[in-house]
């Protein structure tokens, strides 16, 4: 069996060709199991997260990257979220008309999906996606190949277990030594099955897929779910919403409260509370 929740980052040797494989178990299911997801929903959900993962991979500083879809289907709002230090968080948003045959156009019906990169330091990118493929991986593709001029093949893979995934990329720059590679490592990796990225571990993976290629895989790095909200980033978002219409809320209902949507937690916010954040300091 494979070890549970890891991404590897591999190169083919002497070439501009890279990759990188993930599989989920344990934060998979943390996630899944904050709302009652219909089958479809789940496992959309887990190919999204995947893919925030391998696409957050190729990032240069510190920050996240999310993967972020509205839509007028079953399924409203999706969004997975992937920092730089492999911590995910993720949700969808559905009705009950949901079930377990819609496709994933069917699932989203018409609508917007965008990559949204997000800096500690620097400003914040979106960039959309198109939706003219059929599946996730293939517009998540046809991002890389319109907005950024790379390559990219993107295996994603989920069911009510877990979540896996493969990507490749050909990187601008140097003439290869071998100019069919490319071709032929997307030519192998078109035949892979679910139920190989879903259960084996990275090494027998690759080897299997590319045993006649020179690899070399990196280190493995944990993933984990982990939410970035807090009491002072909820009272940053009150901040933003304003002074009168946070005491608005107040006079109503007698404090302010707040859940987060990617992991239940509950924040409640009194007049002091209010008061400080507004004015520095409170009555008592």
């Amino acid at each position: 069996m494979a070890a549970r929740d890891q991404f590897q980052r591999f190169i083919f040797e002497h070439s501009q060709v890279r990759g990188a494989w993930v599989q989920l178990a344990d934060s998979y299911q943390e996630i899944g199991s904050q709302a009652p997801y219909p089958d479809t929903v789940r496992e959309l959900l887990g190919e999204a997260l995947v893919a925030s993962i391998l696409m957050s991979s190729t990032l240069k500083f510190e920050g996240t990257l999310s993967v972020q879809a509205q839509g007028e289907g079953p399924l409203r709002t999706l969004m997975a979220e992937c920092s730089h230090d492999r911590h995910i968080r993720g949700l969808a948003r559905f009705d009950e008309h949901a079930v377990s045959e819609d496709s994933f156009h069917d699932l989203l019906g018409e609508g917007r999906m965008a990559i949204t990169i997000t800096p500690n330091r620097g400003n914040r990118y979106q960039g959309v996606v198109p939706r003219d493929q059929d599946t996730l991986g293939g517009c998540l593709e046809e991002y890389f190949d319109r907005s950024e001029q790379i390559p990219t093949s993107l295996f994603l893979f989920a069911d009510e277990n877990g979540a896996a995934g493969l990507m490749l990329q050909r990187l601008p720059g140097a003439t290869e030594e071998d100019e069919d590679l490319w071709d032929r490592v997307n030519h192998l990796a078109r035949t892979v099955e679910a139920g190989e990225l879903l259960e084996l571990d990275s090494e027998t993976l690759l080897h299997r897929l590319f045993h006649e290629e020179t690899v070399r895989l990196f280190d493995a790095e944990p993933v984990a779910f982990r939410c970035s909200c807090s009491r002072e980033r909820t009272l940053g978002a009150l901040e933003a919403i304003g002074r009168e219409e946070c005491y608005s809320i107040l006079e109503e209902q007698g404090s302010i409260e707040m859940d987060c949507q990617f992991c239940h937690a509950h924040y409640r916010f009194d007049r002091n509370d209010i008061d400080h954040l507004f004015t520095g300091h409170t009555l008592h």
